[in-house]
């Protein structure tokens, strides 16, 4: 490698030391007969290097199990109370009393979240939600705890009147002067996050005919022009959130930083429930943590805002009522066996269940498999349309030029040379060296320009190698 092979290496370097990606958590739900202890549960998470977790409730046996453990929790307060936490501000001092002041610091409490999609809840609580968040805030302001612990409330999708594209996005009229505004108002004030619940499933599921796959799971795709806005996006849960972020924007909130409090992929469904299935929810999932821990988790509306993402669920949860994919969430079966293989960290290879079973995880984070079906070592690095063209033609340059990849096939005339954009070049570029360097954590990164995908790439008609033999 000559001189300004080695200087671009190294600005590749230190571009990614010094890109910080968002946090990857995950929701404990406990709707369900057969789960571990929550001291199991506190071991399982250490052995798979989670380090943030959200329950629905405030368990003291949960949080006893958690303390001193290192792992931040996120408390809630149950929507059945929220109606009494906001006509009784020493009901909600109570509570925090009782629920949050003698668990911490031992147990890392890092924030409050004040019911859960109350707009949803069929009896009709959305005008108490402010109030109550208020009166929570206020009674951790008593303790001297407001610096350390936040208060927010996770919001669905639903509360948008429109979402598509994402520069119209909207909150509904009936709650964007009245619960929207002042809650945001709460949020930008206490230096809190909106918690937003956003479910690509949904989506495709119910629109795959106008949907692509590939888009819902973050793998290489033409995009979807916002003719609003100008902005292309490569997957669906960007243009979700950017629909939220414009909503905010429409109200002149759009400083209030977004936490993704809940998204997931069912393993399972039913007959008509398109697309759940146990390989779709692996790549979901495993492209996600492997976009966010990168650094590059940014959206194009806001492509320098790295997100904490709270994937849902731990465990497939028996109990829950609905479709069945309801109950297959989960990215652990109740006896602590994966339902499909992924790292929480970037380079992990230690990654297993306290069963001690690993099913063969592979050491570049993010990477997935069936726990049934597949080989984890056949992973492939593909360029993230997100860091923008100016980006990946200098991390194409190096790559075929002094990293050494074989660019031949997407010369002019060649078999992968269409489609002729800049991302499919890339890809197949990067691919190239990572493959070349032995699937190495390092070599799939390019300045956060690129991530490892599980399952294998196809753009136009070539599909993207395993290796390079």
């Amino acid at each position: 490698m000559g001189p300004l092979g080695v200087c671009f290496f190294l600005l590749f370097c230190l571009l990614s030391a010094s890109s910080e990606g968002g946090t990857i958590g995950v929701n404990y739900g406990r709707v369900a007969d057969n789960l571990p202890s929550p001291s199991s549960v506190v071991q399982l998470l250490k052995a798979n290097n989670i380090t943030h977790v959200k329950i629905f409730d405030a368990n003291s046996e949960v949080l006893n199990a958690l303390a001193g453990s290192d792992i931040e929790v996120t408390v809630m307060v149950p929507n059945q109370l929220l109606q009494t936490t906001a006509t009784s501000p020493s009901f909600a001092a109570l509570w925090v009393q009782d629920n949050v002041a003698p668990y911490y610091p031992l147990t890392k409490i890092q924030a409050i979240a004040v019911g859960n999609e109350i707009f949803d809840d069929p009896t009709n609580l959305t005008s108490y939600l402010v109030q109550a968040m208020i009166n929570v805030q206020a009674a951790l302001v008593k303790l001297d705890l407001d610096n350390d612990i936040k208060v927010s409330t996770p919001v669905a999708l639903s509360a948008l009147q429109s979402s598509y594209p994402p520069s119209a996005g909207a909150f509904r009229t009936d709650l964007a002067e009245t619960v929207m505004m002042p809650m945001l108002q709460f949020l930008r004030k206490t230096g809190s996050y909106l918690m937003v619940n956003v479910y690509p499933f949904f989506a495709y599921e119910a629109n795959a005919n106008d949907i692509s796959l590939d888009y819902a799971l973050f793998r290489p795709n033409a995009g979807v022009l916002d003719s609003g806005s100008g902005l292309t996006y490569y997957n669906l849960l960007d243009a979700q959130v950017d629909a939220v972020v414009y909503a905010m924007s429409a109200l002149n909130y759009d400083d209030v930083p977004i936490s993704i409090s809940e998204t997931g992929w069912p393993s399972e469904g039913d007959p008509n429930e398109l697309g759940a299935d146990v390989m779709n929810a692996a790549a979901y999932v495993g492209n996600l943590i492997s976009r966010v821990q990168s650094g590059t988790c940014g959206t194009p509306k806001r492509p320098h805002c790295n997100m904490d993402v709270y994937l849902f669920a731990l465990f497939n949860e028996n109990q829950k009522p609905g479709p069945t994919s309801e109950r297959n969430y989960g990215m652990f079966y109740p006896n602590e066996q994966k339902v499909y293989d992924v790292n929480f960290i970037l380079g992990n290879s230690n990654s297993s269940s306290s069963s001690g079973n690993n099913n063969g995880t592979s050491n570049n984070g993010g990477n997935v498999r069936s726990s049934s079906n597949g080989n984890s070592s056949e992973t492939w690095c593909i360029a993230d349309p997100s860091a923008g063209k100016e980006r990946l033609q200098m991390a194409l340059d190096f790559a075929c030029g002094e990293g050494g990849a074989d660019c031949t096939a997407i010369q002019p005339g060649a078999e992968c040379y269409e489609p002729n954009t800049i991302e499919a070049h890339a890809s197949y570029a990067f691919n190239n060296y990572y493959q070349k360097n032995g699937k190495g954590s390092w070599s799939c990164n390019f300045g956060g320009a690129a991530y490892v995908v599980s399952q294998a790439p196809k753009i136009g008609k070539c599909t993207l190698p395993s290796s390079t033999n």
